[in-house]
């Protein structure tokens, strides 16, 4: 099975490195292409991977084929590349807002499966949704997914709404993490922990939540219930929260990154 990753930025680099070991390269390297000097050399120094700086070179050969560019690139891509693809090929999408339709139509093929990757691929902590056109097979799909499981999990979805939704909650959601815990460490900084100290606190309490709630079959809600108590210092906070309508505050956030997911696709279809 020969891959070929077309872009080595963060995501295409993450999935590249998650995808070295993976059985279904059968010892061959793991094929990247780029035109950044600095990026190439660099990636050179990988003996894993097999660095091209011309197309014509590895996609035609390719056997699946990962599209990890910024979306706004895709056009002139598309164009260059269209001559050379060929319909038994499997493309693979890791850009934000490009429909399936779309990468058909600039390709001229129909095998397609567009993915919502997120950041903490980066540490194989990644979750990515994924959903692929009707002319991709079972199997097909199967081989995918043991492929992007490389960095993580991933789950199926049914159509391309899901992706855009999943924009909303993984996708732009490690963010709103960072968000939340940038504040609490602003908080502990203003209390007098140092910098040091602040980062253990936040970093530490992040971790050990996420561990309860990932090993066990309870709900936030009722984790927070075993937490604070009445007239305690933790229903102070949760008060605090909701009186500032926080968790609609949330959801309004993660809404806005879904419609603006919708918004650049249809964008990208109109052609602008």
């Amino acid at each position: 099975m020969k891959v070929l990753v077309i872009g080595a930025g963060n995501m295409g680099l993450t999935y590249s490195e998650g995808m070295i070991n993976s059985s279904l390269l059968n010892k061959h390297k793991l094929r990247i292409f780029d035109t950044d000097p600095k990026k190439i050399e660099t990636l050179r120094q990988e003996p894993k991977f097999n660095v091209y700086t011309s197309l014509k070179d590895c996609l035609p050969q390719a056997d699946i084929i990962f599209l990890a560019v910024k979306p706004y690139h895709c056009d002139n891509l598309f164009s260059e590349m269209k001559r050379m693809v060929n319909k038994d090929q499997i493309f693979v999408s890791l850009m934000a807002g490009v429909t399936i339709n779309a990468i058909q139509k600039g390709l001229g093929i129909k095998k397609v499966i567009r993915t919502m990757p997120n950041l903490p691929a980066k540490v194989g902590k990644g979750v990515t949704s994924y959903t692929g056109d009707a002319s991709v097979s079972k199997v097909e799909l199967l081989m995918i997914r043991h492929l992007l499981d490389t960095t993580g999990t991933s789950i199926e979805v049914s159509n391309e709404n899901f992706i855009d939704a999943s924009t909303g909650i993984s996708g732009s959601g490690p963010a709103y993490v960072f968000y939340f815990m940038q504040s609490m460490l602003e908080a502990a900084l203003k209390m007098g922990f140092s910098d040091y100290d602040s980062k253990v606190l936040v970093s530490n309490t992040f971790e050990g939540a996420i561990e309860l709630f990932s090993q066990n079959d309870i709900s936030p809600e009722k984790w927070i219930d075993k937490v604070a108590s009445k007239g305690g210092t933790t229903q102070a906070a949760i008060d605090s929260m909701e009186d500032n309508n926080v968790k609609q505050l949330i959801q309004d956030a993660a809404y806005a990154a879904f419609d603006r997911a919708v918004e650049l696709g249809k964008e990208k279809n109109n052609g602008r």
